[in-house]
């Protein structure tokens, strides 16, 4: 849980959410957590993310978690009542973030220019899957899509098969990447008064995380062809990591397990086939409580991967009091339930200002 000085970082700053599904309700949530207001604007009908993963008619935890401490309002911008409310909302806004595909706000009549003229202190974050220009700018997408496009999947082992990265990869980063824009944009309103125009996009933040294979260093090691730098399956098909990069972690665990010949075998040449086929073999003989008994206190860099939703019941996530970042189902104990999201009606504009 953030400290109360943490929440209340950005209190007086009033965002503006027109984004769905994930990356830009993920991006004004970091927002909200450090104190702004967000008022999340969603087309009639709301948001599709609402039904995701849910029982026909319920309201997705999904939904719920991404757009808790916001208030809500349906505003159909194609309609000048929509168009009229939203430009009272305009008014006061510090940030506005939007996810349409390019061109679509200007269509609608708040491009850039409209909407500084509108209010110059404006922050605008326009969130898109690979940016306003270029020849992929109005292709359709998702994040898988957009990681792919970017190479996240490329990876330089010579034994790894491309997999699906879950949680998505591109949604979040590029939320994250948005946020931290929009931050230096308050900054930049804070001193001059003035607002900005982000450009912001999911395809490119995965597209920068490519250095490591666009230098000319040897980054298998990273990528799943190091023996000692892996994922093992045990004998009772749970699995746990071994990331003992230095040799100090390597003897630790050459020495724990009694395979000191191990050793000097840290150098071979990648891939290193034939001890990381040692390696799954030895971890494939015992289940996984015996290579916790063993190794959990040995400085060698194990780790167990737990099971879905495991992680947030953790010791650590206990004692660092983070629940809070998950979904309302899974909070237990004293952990206070999620607060409801709040529907406010577009006719009755009094709420505009409070």
């Amino acid at each position: 849980m953030n400290p109360p000085e943490q929440t209340a970082l950005l209190n007086g700053v009033r965002v503006l959410d027109l984004s769905q599904y994930i990356p830009g309700p993920y991006a004004s949530l970091q927002l909200a957590e450090l104190g702004a207001q967000v008022i999340k604007i969603e087309v009639p009908g709301g948001d599709p993310m609402r039904a995701f993963g849910s029982e026909k008619g319920e309201l997705s935890s999904v939904y719920r978690h991404l757009n808790r401490g916001k208030k809500v309002v349906e505003l159909n911008l194609k309609q000048e009542s929509g168009r009229i409310a939203f430009m009272k909302l305009l008014a006061s806004a510090n940030i506005l973030i939007e996810g349409f595909r390019p061109g679509t706000l200007h269509r609608l009549g708040f491009g850039p220019e409209a909407l500084a003229e509108m209010n110059q202190q404006l922050i605008v974050c326009s969130l898109s899957g690979f940016g306003q220009d270029g020849p992929d700018a109005l292709r359709g997408g998702h994040d898988l899509g957009y990681g792919a496009c970017a190479g996240l999947y490329s990876n330089p082992a010579a034994t790894i098969k491309p997999s699906i990265v879950f949680p998505p990869a591109a949604d979040h980063v590029g939320a994250l990447q948005a946020l931290g824009a929009m931050l230096a944009a308050l900054y930049h309103q804070e001193k001059t008064g003035q607002g900005t125009y982000l450009d912001m996009s999911l395809y490119e933040p995965v597209l920068a995380w490519q250095y490591l294979v666009n230098t000319d260093a040897d980054c298998r090691v990273l990528a799943g062809d190091a023996a000692y730098y892996n994922i093992y399956e045990t004998a009772d098909a749970r699995f746990v990591t071994l990331a003992a990069l230095e040799g100090k972690f390597w003897r630790a665990f050459c020495t724990a397990v009694q395979r000191p010949e191990w050793v000097g075998r840290q150098t071979e040449p990648m891939p290193q086939a034939g001890l990381r086929a040692e390696l799954e073999s030895f971890f494939a003989s015992h289940s996984l409580s015996h290579w916790q008994a063993l190794l959990h206190t040995v400085d060698c860099c194990f780790e167990v991967i737990p099971l879905a939703g495991e992680a947030s019941h953790s010791a650590q996530t206990r004692a660092r009091d983070v629940r809070n970042h998950f979904p309302g189902k899974i909070n237990s104990g004293s952990t206070p339930a999620l607060p409801e999201f709040e529907t406010l009606d577009p006719e009755n504009t009094n709420w505009i200002n409070q």
